[in-house]
């Protein structure tokens, strides 16, 4: 079994805190922008994939490089 770990992704459930506080969001991603649902769907599809056969227990942070921050540790 895998699993995919999102980081921010634009969805209904974070809508204020994008409109309110997206600049601040923004300094937690490296990648410079907050991912999409097809970021995920992407990830996913890969793992179902022949192509992931051998991937076995791991998780695949789809994060922008989100978990790489500090700052990021008790959500930001």
């Amino acid at each position: 079994m895998n699993a995919v770990g999102p980081g921010a992704i634009a969805t209904p459930i974070n809508a204020s805190e994008r409109r309110d506080g997206e600049a601040e969001m923004l300094k937690l991603i490296p990648y410079g922008r907050i991912g999409e649902p097809a970021d995920i769907g992407r990830a996913v599809a890969f793992l179902v994939s022949d192509a992931a056969d051998y991937i076995t227990g791991q998780t695949l942070f789809v994060d922008g490089g989100m978990t790489l921050y500090p700052g990021f540790k008790g959500n930001g």
